[in-house]
């Protein structure tokens, strides 16, 4: 089929990936054709088992091949889609790194001992104490585990989010908040709700990963606004708007990921000014809000619901596996919203729910918010010096949230760094993955609560005179 070299500096499994698509692609395997099964694949080159199960796995999630029981491997039935992976995206090793498999590597391979790629905090960082009051007071107490619970989920934590929102000067009542299955349910049911196969739908660019991702599989069609460190490029939003005229902009103004940047108040008027000019709904991601030391409005807050979907969660502060979100929106559309979430699957957890609820009302979690935001602010301050002084040019400098979005003249290629990286247990984000078109980036982004091991600047110093 094709030869492997082990002493390559590119690893096997990136080869045996390399070359199997090389060969679907010049039509060497034809599609339905089956490959060689994981041992005569094994055997024929003398590699692992364990290095072929890999590279199939890869080959399967970037849709290369298919698996079937008992049958084997065969070459997938491919459709082009420009959208998916426009001419010339792709740069060298990135095939062998899509997004696919990074939400794989991310949500499969937990043991990987350095995650600074991730969207997560450490679990020292969460609310450990006070979820696990939580779970004792529930445990002692009468819980209905027998029913389905509220369609909109447990009544007193929306009342509680309509505490908090009032805070921040949003004003809802506990029927406008709908509780979801982590903010990732909340975006779905949003883009379900408001889009269409084939309507252009704006994005950040570069934006939430998860987010774009689902958005392709609906069919949209993505265009990127480009972010600055201040927010967007609003000549380009004021462009795109009257050349696609969008229904639709999916958007996180404050603690972007992956850029880390803040929109400022200006820029919040200016976005609400365009979208009543060109009829636009807004989808507001603010799931970071709670890591957030300042009090900045919110798009929401501005707008107070007329053009605006305001998405929060817990899951990065009190606990990802929890996963419990919520959206509020105008009365109207959270009824629809309600209707989507219960044919999806039913209502939310209420036991996750009263969990959260607890976690938040125990007398505690503001203390913890306090100290979260501290220590993160120190580990950016940390991580950012590190990266300035190997030669990283950092987009923002935010000093709070979780992101530095960074590139380096010598690593053109992040997509190639990712892919070394993993054979030292390092899990990198490289920037093509948060892009609308999936085009190469010589950004990565980096979690600062993840990168406090020197074993992660050692490896990047590394890479500078390897390029």
């Amino acid at each position: 089929m094709f030869a492997l070299h082990p002493q390559s500096s590119t690893p096997l499994v990136v080869q045996i990936v390399e070359g199997m698509r090389r060969l679907i692609e010049e039509g060497s395997l034809r599609a339905g054709a089956k490959v060689p099964s994981i041992r005569q694949f094994a055997q024929a080159h003398e590699v692992s088992v364990f290095t072929v199960v890999e590279a199939y796995d890869r080959l399967v999630a970037q849709g290369w091949l298919v698996s079937r029981p008992h049958s084997g491997f065969f070459v997938r039935r491919r459709v082009v889609d420009a959208q998916r992976q426009p001419a010339g995206a792709a740069g060298p090793g990135s095939a062998a790194f899509d997004a696919m498999w990074y939400l794989r590597k991310i949500f499969e391979n937990r043991h990987l001992s350095m995650k600074p790629g991730c969207g997560w905090l450490p679990h020292d960082w969460l609310f450990e104490d006070g979820l696990k009051r939580s779970v004792r007071a529930l445990a002692v107490g009468e819980v209905d585990l027998a029913g389905y619970g509220d369609p909109k989920g447990f009544v007193p934590l929306r009342q509680l989010i309509r505490d908090m929102l009032a805070e921040q000067e949003v004003a809802v009542t506990p029927e406008q908040v709908l509780l979801t299955h982590g903010s990732s349910q909340a975006l779905d049911l949003a883009a379900r709700r408001l889009v269409r196969p084939g309507d252009v739908v704006l994005v950040d660019d570069p934006g939430y990963a998860n987010l774009l991702f689902s958005l392709r599989y609906l069919g949209a069609q993505l265009v990127g606004v480009p972010r600055t460190p201040t927010g967007w490029d609003l000549a380009a939003l004021e462009a795109l708007l009257a050349e696609h005229r969008p229904r639709v902009f999916f958007t996180q103004p404050r603690l972007q990921s992956p850029t880390g940047s803040v929109a400022t108040l200006s820029q919040l008027h200016r976005v609400l000014q365009l979208a009543e000019r060109h009829d636009l709904v807004i989808v507001e991601n603010d799931l970071y809000a709670d890591l957030d030391p300042d009090p900045r409005p919110s798009l929401a807050g501005l707008d107070q619901l007329a053009r605006v979907v305001h998405i929060g969660s817990f899951s990065k502060t009190v606990s990802p596996n929890l996963r419990v979100g919520y959206l509020v929106a105008d009365p109207e559309l959270v009824e629809d919203l309600a209707q989507l979430k219960m044919i999806a699957g039913l209502t939310s957890s209420e036991f996750s729910e009263r969990l959260v609820y607890g976690a938040l009302t125990e007398g505690r979690w503001r203390k913890h918010l306090k100290a979260l935001r501290e220590r993160l602010a120190q580990a950016h301050e940390r991580v950012a010096g590190r990266l300035d002084d190997l030669g990283f040019e950092l987009f923002a400098e935010p000093k709070a949230g979780m992101f530095l979005w960074a590139r380096h003249p010598d690593m053109p290629d992040p997509a190639l760094t990712a892919n070394k990286a993993t054979e030292q247990d390092i899990l990198l984000g490289p920037g093509h993955l948060f892009s609308p078109g999936m085009l190469a980036s010589p950004w990565m982004r980096f979690n600062v609560a993840h990168c406090s091991d020197e074993r992660l600047f050692a490896f990047l110093d590394a890479q500078r005179f390897a390029a």
